[in-house]
């Protein structure tokens, strides 16, 4: 089963370089075994843009969908057999980036 780990962070700051130096190593380790799928830290929420187009016209606007002080820093999608698994490579993951990391199955098909 397919997981996402997203890594939710509340500070203007990316992260150190011994916070990427740890995100790597947990990188390497998750794809030695054999649980990486993707990953990828994402630019600050001040560079998004947000699409409507549920009306006749898409609206475009600048700036993130939400104003709040925690937004959406990175993520992994990891292969796990369980939850249970996801949920300690989950708690593996946030020690490495110092980050809390939400853990949310995809549907199936």
């Amino acid at each position: 089963m397919q997981y996402l780990l997203s890594v939710i962070h509340d500070q203007a700051s990316l992260a150190t370089p011994d916070e990427h130096a740890a995100i790597d190593v947990f990188n390497d380790r998750l794809q030695a075994e054999g649980r990486w799928v993707f990953a990828g830290g994402l630019a600050s929420p001040d560079t998004a843009t947000v699409i409507d187009n549920r009306g006749r016209k898409a609206v475009i606007t600048d700036g993130p969908f939400l104003e709040t002080k925690e937004y959406l820093a990175g993520f992994w999608v990891i292969e796990a057999p369980d939850l249970d698994v996801a949920l300690k490579l989950a708690a593996d993951g946030s020690e490495a980036c110092s980050r809390k990391v939400e853990v949310r199955p995809f549907r199936d098909a």
